[in-house]
Parts: structure tokens; sequence; C-alpha cells
């Protein structure tokens, strides 16, 4: 029966079976997950004195590296490009946005399709890059001007390394049909390879380690915070460094870490305090990893309360996907989505009573942030996530319903309904909340309607979760996932599926790229949530591990990194 149309009968009826369950044994499908790794390392933070004096002096240093990015004459553009290049890499852009704009407009304006530099092919792709980067459409047929008379890169060009990695780099901003960037790619990365296998003497060991890092992970998949971290001290290794920028880059590093770890302690606070590991010990207790996540869209300072809305309604994402796949039956599975197609605390007391904890925790999240809104005249925005929510947990149902069923559904069926419940809309939608300054009612219009670059975004979410967790999710009884759906109607083998997948990521990966030029859908800063949680998943699904529920070594490293180990200034 339909979850929003359940009738006075029928929830009499349902009601009573709640509370015959109460006395009798139900056997639930429910598997135990460990318990987090980090214990109690980030409930108490103490703020440092320290960091309030380097606050002024990142204020000097800011002042310092700006004069650095205005336009000047024409022989500086490659410099500026340059220098925009290191300040995006060493995670401080976000102090720049606006100089970076006009400096990008102003040589797209001057140059358009034109390029800088056709001789050196590093610096024509790091024009490219950046102005794609940024949104703006460049053509990629200027790298047709690297071709020989047979349409092929010329090989000469495999001797200037720099050179590939711009250009591997570059490739990684290709859309769906540009041969000549899936030609560039594959060019690259081979004479890259070639590269490293050389004697490691007879290569600069600074640039052995970006090629390394690079055919690892691209730049365009790579998070911010964690290329800050990751190129920092390759830039202080580097002998033209500005020491005026790696300072402000370490410094600010430090002093965005010190900003995470109090919210983190906020956050462990409130988790510590509802004690689901008592009330809910199914539910996967991964609130670092989770906060992980969320820093992944907006690291920035200024976006501190939305990452404390953001962390905590998304944390009860993971309470609700948990019962509906890890122990809610499947009438108690249909009540709860009945009361949240309702949406009403009167509908508290007809849960079972386990569900009442996260049913009310629900609603107080969202009617807290509502009430904040009412202030700016914006409570709009609650009600478009409000019914999203409802979207979710009906699509959360209908998969309940086909492993009742016992039903596998087709490839493309069960890509439709999971785009919903991987959850990436709504926590797109809900990235929206409380900006005042570029958000509007057409933008939570635009995200409730999955356009192209949200459902980019969450088909690589959904098929890299897919290829790492479905394994472990068939042996306890999970709905089935694509791996399964493929199999079944093409006779493939996991292998095959695995290939096939991983393929259709990197066609996901090129559909967001052109949804990201301008015009955009909404203001382009909207469009980076979309493209910050695709980047995620490159690294909490690397190589086709599961770095959310069972971090490994590499997850690891990232969190000690961001969290507990500053930058030595």
């Amino acid at each position: 029966m339909s979850s929003a149309f359940v009738s006075p009968s029928q929830l009499s009826s349902l009601i009573n079976y709640i509370s015959i369950s109460k006395q009798d044994h139900v056997v639930r499908n429910t598997m135990t997950f460990h318990p987090s790794i980090w214990g109690d390392q980030f409930l108490e933070y103490k703020e440092k004195d320290e960091l309030v004096a380097n606050n002024v002096l990142i204020e000097e240093l800011k002042n310092e590296v700006r004069k650095e990015l205005m336009i000047g004459g024409s022989n500086e553009y490659m410099k500026i490009l340059q220098s925009i290049d290191v300040v995006q890499r060493l995670g401080v852009a976000y102090h720049f946005e606006s100089e970076i704009e006009e400096a990008l407009q102003h040589i797209y304006i001057t140059y358009g399709d034109k390029g800088i530099d056709h001789k050196n092919l590093q610096n024509i792709s790091l024009w490219f890059r950046l102005l794609r980067q940024q949104g703006f459409n460049v053509s990629s047929g200027i790298f047709k001007t690297q071709m020989d008379t047979n349409g092929k890169f010329k090989e000469s060009l495999s001797n200037d390394a720099l050179g590939m990695l711009g250009l591997y780099e570059a490739a990684y901003m290709r859309m769906e049909g540009e041969q000549v960037l899936d030609d560039a790619l594959e060019f690259s990365k081979l004479h890259l390879g070639k590269q490293l296998a050389k004697d490691p003497a007879s290569c600069d060991s600074l640039l052995r380690t970006q090629i390394e890092q690079a055919l690892k992970q691209p730049l365009q998949k790579r998070l911010a915070r964690l290329e800050a971290v990751r190129y920092i001290p390759i830039y202080e290794q580097e002998a033209n460094h500005n020491e005026n920028l790696l300072k402000l880059a370490k410094l600010d590093f430090n002093f965005l870490q010190a900003m995470h770890k109090k919210e983190l302690s906020q956050i462990c606070k409130w988790w510590k305090d509802l004690d689901l590991r008592n009330k809910l010990p199914y539910v996967r207790d991964r609130l670092i990893e989770g906060y992980f996540w969320i820093l992944a869209i907006y690291f920035e300072p200024q976006h501190s309360s939305l990452r404390m809305f953001l962390i905590r309604s998304c944390m009860w994402i993971i309470v609700i996907d948990d019962t509906f796949d890890n122990y809610g039956t499947f009438e108690e599975l249909e009540l709860f989505t009945h009361a949240v197609e309702r949406w009403s605390m009167s509908y508290l007391d007809g849960l079972p009573e386990y569900m009442q904890l996260i049913y009310r925790e629900l609603l107080n999240v969202h009617q807290e942030m509502e009430e904040t809104l009412e202030k700016d005249g914006k409570a709009y925005q609650i009600h478009y996530i409000k019914e999203m929510v409802k979207e979710y947990t009906r699509s959360l149902f209908k998969e309940a319903e086909w492993v009742k069923a016992g039903y596998m559904p087709m490839l493309e069926e069960y890509l439709s309904n999971s785009l919903i419940t991987c959850a990436y809309p709504l926590i797109i939608a809900r990235s929206y909340v409380g900006q005042v300054d570029l958000v509007t009612e057409d933008s939570f219009k635009w995200v409730s309607t999955h356009p192209p670059l949200v459902r980019a975004s969450c088909l690589v979410l959904r098929l890299m979760d897919d290829i790492a967790t479905h394994k472990e999710e068939q042996e306890r009884g999970h709905v089935a996932s694509s791996i399964e759906c493929y199999q079944k109607e093409t006779g493939a083998s996991v292998e095959e599926a695995y290939k096939y997948f991983s393929k259709q990521v990197e066609d996901a990966w090129k559909l967001i790229n052109r949804e990201s030029l301008r015009p955009t859908g909404v203001p382009f800063p909207l469009v980076m949530p979309a493209i910050n949680l695709a980047r995620v998943c490159d690294a909490l699904y690397y190589e086709g591990k599961d770095g959310y529920n069972h971090a490994g070594k590499e997850m690891k490293t990232h969190i000690k990194s961001l969290f507990i180990n500053p930058i030595v200034v």
C-alpha cells in the first residue's frame, strides 16, 4: 500500500501491530557495525591564545598577496594565472574570490578562445584548466596546435614532463564528445607513467612526487583541504616560492583547523547526549567521518553555522537510512514514512518507542533552523527541505517494498530511485539554507527538480558506493545494488560490472564539467556543493574501498591531517 495514503483503519491496525511486537519477539535483519575508531578524542576543545594573534597576521599577509593578483600589463597575465593556481592549491583562494574572478574574467574577455603562449604546453594547459574550473566555456580546440598533421599529439611533447603534467590536469576538465581531451588524457597518462618508470635519479624528486600524486588523483577530483595538506610542503620546496603566501597558507590552515576542531567538539557533545549507542545501537557511529563529508562541501569560516546545521541534519539521514536498511520491520517503516509525510508532532505517539527519538529529533533540527530563518524572511527554505525529506523517505520505503517482495528492479529503475536515497539532492538543498545573498527560492526549485549537475554528482556517489559496499550489503539482505541489477540484465561478471560502472563514473564527471559552465542554473558558487560532493567520493571510496564505514589507512591519515595535526609554521 502507498505510504502517503494510509487510512485511519490501516493506521489503527499498524499501531496495534507495533504494540503487539513490543511483547512478541520480532526478527530483525540487523548488522552490527563496529564502534567509532575515534572514541571521545574530539569531545573536548581548548582554544589557543596564539590563534587570535595569528588571525591579525593573516590579515596582514592577505593584503600582501592580494597585490599580486591584481591585473597589470598583458605580459603579466601568465604570472597571474600561475599565482591563482598556487593560491587555489594552497587552500587560501577563498580570501581572494573577487580578485580571482576579476582576473579570470578579464583574461577571458581579452583572449576568448585564443589562449596564451601557445608554444608552451604547460602554460596553455594552465590557462585552459583555470578558466574551465571557473565556469568559462573555452574551447578544447586550443590543444590542436599541439598535434601533428595526422591529428595526434606530437611525440616531441613527451620530453616536456611539466607540459605533460599540465596537459593531464587540463584533460580532466573534459566534457562529452571532446575527443581531443580524451586523447590528451590517454597521451599524457602514458608518458607520465613512462617518466615514473625511469631511474629516479634522472627525474627531479619534487616533480616525480607531483606526477605520482596526479596519476593517483587529478586536481579536478581533489578536495581543497586535502590538497592544501598535500601541496604546502611541495610549494615550500620550490626555489622561487613566495614566503608571504607560504606563511599565509600555513597560518590559515591552522586557524581553520582550530575552528573545525571546535565545531567537532560541539557536535560530539550533541551526539553523545543523544546516547544513540544505547538507544539505537544499530546505527553507524560515524560522526567524525560524517563531519569530514560535510567539511568537503564548505570549509570556509563564514559557513560555520551552516556546517553545524548540515552535520546535525545529515547525521539524521544516516539514522533514518540505517533504520530502513538495518533494523525496522516493514510495518514500522510504513508507519514512519506516513508520519514523515504528515510532519507533525501529533504523530509521535503512534510510532514505536525507538522511532519516537528519530522522529522528534528530525522535526526539532528543522524547526530550530526554521525559527532562525524567519528573522530574515527566509522560512520558505525549510519548506523545500521538508518536501525533499519526504521524498527521500518515500524512496527508502520503495526499497523496503522491493526487499519484502524479493523484487530486483531493472537498472534504470534502481538508479532512478537510488539517486534520491543517496541523499545528495537533499544535502545540496540543505547546503543552501541560510545563505541570504546568493540563494533565492529559484535555487531550491532548481535543486529539487534534480537537474543534470545534481544527478551526475549523485551518480558518482551511487556507483562508487555500490562498487565498494555491495558485497557486504548483500550479506545482510539489502536491496539489490547497481552491480546485481547490471549483472542480471547483461549476464556480466562482477569484474565486468566494476569496469562498466567505473566508466559511468568518468562519464558523470564529464557531465559535471559541462553543467558547471556558465550560464549555470544557479549562481556559480552554488554549483560547488554538487562538485565537492562528487569529489569527496574520490576520497572515501578510493580504489573500491569503503572509507566511510571502515576507515582504512588513507582515511585515517585524512582525518588526522585535517583535525589533529597542525602544520608547522
